[in-house]
């Protein structure tokens, strides 16, 4: 893990804590709403574990905050510009897949996020990942395979979705080589 990384990691860690602790929960709270057990919950906090994109849409769930938010507000960028080396990437420890938030953080509720998918690559959200926002994905390179619910949409370079009502989601990456697409981000209303 190289410096940038490192200090991603360390931010985000301390965003958990504090999202935590702002709500006054327990680590036996935040287990029990996140599904996510409360010894990972805790090593977490105190950097000795990377969490997975999986387990980050489940915290950022309990939390009522979209994924990207959270992230977000660990980087807490404040300009209106942010230029594509400043942007924060993040890299799931586990499957590769990386995510780079395009979008500067000034909280104006619009979010644009780059994702990278490794062949073969699977990524489960909970319903609660998605309650609070609205999304749409643009795939720009390669394939993807995203299951909303009971339903799959197969999409390649170009197309465009707009999600629906929040349900448990899986982005697959069913092709050979990585998949690339954006993800814009409002609040739901």
């Amino acid at each position: 893990m190289d410096l940038h990384e490192q200090q991603t990691a360390a931010a985000i860690a301390e965003r958990i804590r504090l999202e935590r602790e702002d709500r006054g929960w327990s680590l036996s709270e935040l287990a029990e709403r996140s599904g996510v057990s409360k010894a990972m919950i805790s090593k977490i906090e105190r950097c000795e574990a990377s969490p997975t994109a999986t387990v980050l849409g489940r915290l950022s769930g309990a939390f009522g905050l979209p994924l990207s938010r959270l992230l977000a507000l660990a980087e807490q960028a404040s300009e209106r510009l942010i230029r594509a080396d400043g942007q924060a990437i993040w890299k799931d420890p586990e499957t590769g897949y990386t995510r780079r938030a395009i979008s500067p953080a000034t909280g104006n509720g619009l979010e644009l996020l780059e994702v990278t998918l490794p062949a073969g690559v699977r990524i489960p959200y909970p319903a609660s990942a998605f309650a609070f926002q609205r999304q749409q994905i643009w795939v720009t390179g390669g394939e993807l395979e995203f299951a909303e619910g009971e339903v799959v949409h197969h999409l390649r370079q170009g197309d465009c979705l707009e999600l629906g009502s929040p349900q448990p989601c899986v982005f697959f990456n069913p092709g050979k080589v990585e998949a690339r697409y954006v993800i814009a981000l409002t609040r739901r209303l």
